[in-house]
């Protein structure tokens, strides 16, 4: 039974690619200056030449899970391939993602204490 939930949870990401590509050729048509601007600002991070396209890409998919951005994940997994990433570059990318957003989890957590003692007006247990 999980199994086949997976499966349903699984996308064709080579034809998802290409279905975003028609949805944002889309907004491009009707609004270019939304694509102009986004363009923009994703080319004014690599000016600097200060990190190699690997490593922004590796960075994007990182972020990308964080985010969780299916069109994201699928768009900066072909440029980390095609930018010479492999499988366990790009799996060492996500362990960051995974262990930052456990960290999260638990600095917001303690925000939560925080609001529950604020509305409770109960100071923190010692």
């Amino acid at each position: 039974m999980w199994e086949e939930d997976l499966s349903i949870m699984m996308l064709d990401w080579n034809k998802y690619m290409q279905e975003l590509a028609t949805t944002v050729g889309e907004i491009g048509r009707t609004s270019p200056d939304i694509i102009r601007g986004y363009r923009m600002l994703s080319d004014a991070g690599q000016k600097t030449g200060k990190l190699d396209p690997k490593t922004r890409e590796l960075i994007a998919l990182a972020v990308a899970v964080t985010l969780r951005c299916d069109g994201c994940i699928t768009t900066h997994t072909s440029a980390a391939i095609k930018n010479g990433a492999d499988k366990e570059e790009i799996v060492e990318a996500l362990g960051v993602a995974i262990s930052i957003n456990a960290g999260a989890a638990l600095v917001y957590s303690s925000r939560v204490l925080d609001a529950f003692h604020a509305k409770t007006e109960q100071g923190p247990s010692a």
